[in-house]
């Protein structure tokens, strides 16, 4: 509506040196579901943690709902902040990444999930959606608890080769050539000052 027709979608990345399929046990009755983030109000945990599931419920994070979260529901696993390696670890030893939030813009954290080859359960809301679509890389319900039997099904194969579309590389990728792009239109440029494109 303002004129502006050089806008370019500069998507997001994720460290796939850190985060990829290992072979990892947490030790934990299996299915292992699990979510990552701030444990907060905002994040609908309540949600994931009511459904009625096989396995162990394990949440990573930390926030101000942590406490009574943790007195409400004993019998899942709250693991506090995790980082580096040993969060990679967890991702790669879970069976599905349930991701119960309702007003995430994009959630990295199902990036992260699905390049460790863990596939996610959520709501069918923007975010999920956005980041998934038609996917098969998990499952997207407004029953949650559908989603996440569902996301048992899928390949763990096909998460990792998602995911591999939005590496950092990839990301620079589209920054870097969107630059060049600009610079190439820019008023004033003679053939000898354009920049030149990077291999």
């Amino acid at each position: 509506e303002r004129g502006f027709d050089n806008v370019v979608l500069w998507p997001r990345g994720v460290d796939t040196g850190l985060f990829h399929p290992r072979a990892v046990d947490l030790c934990l009755p299996a299915p292992v579901f699990l979510s990552v983030g701030r444990v907060a109000v905002e994040k609908n945990l309540e949600a994931f943690l009511d459904l009625d599931l096989p396995g162990t419920k394990v949440i990573v994070g930390d926030g101000p709902a942590r406490v009574a979260l943790e007195e409400t529901y004993p019998d899942a696993i709250f693991l506090g902040e995790k980082h580096g390696e040993e969060l990679a670890d967890i991702y790669a030893a879970a069976d599905v990444f349930v991701f119960p939030s309702k007003t995430d813009t994009f959630g990295l954290v199902l990036l992260e999930a699905l390049a460790s080859g863990l596939p996610v359960a959520a709501f069918p809301v923007k975010g999920p959606r956005d980041v998934i679509g038609d996917a098969p890389v998990g499952a997207l319900d407004h029953d949650l608890r559908s989603a996440c039997f569902a996301a048992l099904d899928a390949s763990r194969q096909d998460c990792v080769a998602f995911a591999a579309n939005y590496t950092w590389e990839a990301s620079a990728r589209v920054f870097i050539d969107s630059i060049l792009g600009v610079g190439a239109v820019l008023p004033g440029r003679t053939g000898a000052e354009q920049p030149r494109r990077v291999a």
